[in-house]
This record gives C-alpha cells, structure tokens and sequence, in this order.
C-alpha cells in the first residue's frame, strides 16, 4: 500500500474509533451508567466522554499491535478479546484516579481499584467489539457479464492504444489510475472506488484497497509470512490485503 493510502486507512479507523467512543460516552452519560446519575448531565457528558476518547486512543494504539499478530478479519472475537485484556489493565487504573479527581477533587484509596475493573473490563469488551466488526472489510468482486449483456462500461475508458486490449489489473497511483493490460499499461485520471461500479461485466475482485484483478490473470499465488501476492500475465505482482485473503481464498482464488 503506498503510503498516503496508509495514512488514508489509518485515518479512518482512528476516526471511527473516535465517533464510535462520543457515541457510547454519551449513551452512558444520558443512562446514568454503574451509578453516575445523581450528578448534573453536563458533568456526567463531560466525564463519560474524556474517558471513552481517551479509552479510544489507548484502545487504537493496542489495536495496531494486536492486529500485527491476529487477522482481524478470521478471528474478530479474538481481536475483541485481546484488545479487552490489554486495554482493561491500564485503563482501570487510569479510570480510578480520574474518577476520584473528577468527582471528589482526590485520588480514591487504591483499595477501591479493583472495584473499577469489572466496569472497565465490560465497556472496553463492548466498544472493542463494535470497533473490530465496523472496522472487517470485504473485498469489492465484479461479476462476467451474462450472455448478450453489455460489456463492462470501463472498458470504453481504456485509451486508444489500448482499446480492444484484455484487462488484466486496475492499480490505483495517487489520483490515477493504471491499467495493466496484454498490450501494455497506462494512466487514466480516476478513482479507483468509482472505477470497481465501472468494471462489474469483468470476472475479478479488489484484492487491496490499491488494486483490482482480472480473475483469469491470475498466473500464480506467492503466500508467507501471513501475506499473498498474485503474480499476474505479463509479469505485474498485485498485493493482498490481509483483511481481503480470507474472502479471496473461499472465492476459490487460490
């Protein structure tokens, strides 16, 4: 993935981390959650919500070592379980001494800090939950057109040296587009989200949120080290994403 997709993807998880935590601080702050409801709605909407952002951060940065480890695609409630266990920790002990500063004006005696772990572990379970079955994504696939039907609409994109060439790949480069083709390559202005509608008629998927693939180009698959990469006709090499393989896999992709 080059890296302005990188730090798009990246940008995006921490964003919806970020909306999904305002959403369950104010769901707890306007119920009263474990106790809360004898203070005024400001102050609960106040605290409930620093500590789910502030539990999102920290859950967003366990999150990108947990995943370096286990496919969160194939095993989400894995991800969810061990996001649980090593957020909770910190984040009780963080929780106990906001709370006290925040209410009382003074840390709690730390007898009390186990009493906060069973409320922590719950939300944290909860919120990583929802944060790794938002965040699983499948692979956009297109179809062959059936018999006497038109042809794929992104064929009439090619250029005209390449007109009545076989697509073999899409791959996505900055604010273009590069087609891989039997007759050679080229550059088109496009994104690729708007090309994957143009190109249902063609039997292929997005095996990366860089690349589309021609089903029938594939010559070979090279797998390790929990990756794949599709050696396709005429030499081009299109990556996997992870998040994609399984879906890929059971399409019969390999």
């Amino acid at each position: 993935m080059r890296l302005p997709d990188m730090l798009k993807a990246k940008a995006r998880d921490y964003l919806r981390g970020l909306i999904v935590a305002v959403v369950a601080g104010v769901f707890l702050a306007v119920s009263g959650a474990f106790g809360s409801g004898d203070t005024p709605l400001t102050q609960r909407l106040a605290y409930w919500i620093s500590m789910l952002v502030v539990g999102g951060v920290w859950g967003h940065v366990c999150g990108a070592v947990v995943t370096r480890f286990i496919d969160q695609d194939a095993r989400p409630w894995a991800v969810t379980a061990a996001l649980t266990a090593l957020i909770t920790g910190p984040l009780t002990l963080g929780v106990w001494a906001a709370t006290g500063l925040f209410f009382s004006g003074r840390l709690f005696p730390l007898a009390v800090l186990i009493d906060f772990l069973p409320p922590v572990a719950l939300i944290t379970a909860a919120v990583s939950a929802i944060n790794v079955f938002l965040g699983r994504e499948r692979p956009v696939e297109t179809h062959a057109a059936a018999p006497g039907a038109a042809p794929a609409r992104f064929l009439d994109r090619l250029p005209l040296k390449l007109r009545g060439a076989r697509l073999i790949a899409v791959q996505a480069e900055d604010h273009y587009l590069r087609l891989h083709t039997d007759r050679g390559s080229d550059l088109i202005l496009m994104r690729l989200s708007d090309a994957l509608t143009e190109l249902e008629g063609l039997e292929g998927a997005q095996t990366h949120r860089s690349w589309w693939v021609a089903k029938d180009a594939v010559a070979s698959v090279a797998r390790g080290d929990g990756r794949a990469a599709l050696t396709l006709e005429g030499g081009a090499i299109a990556p996997v994403s992870r998040r994609y393989a399984k879906a890929l896999r059971e399409a019969g992709w390999w």
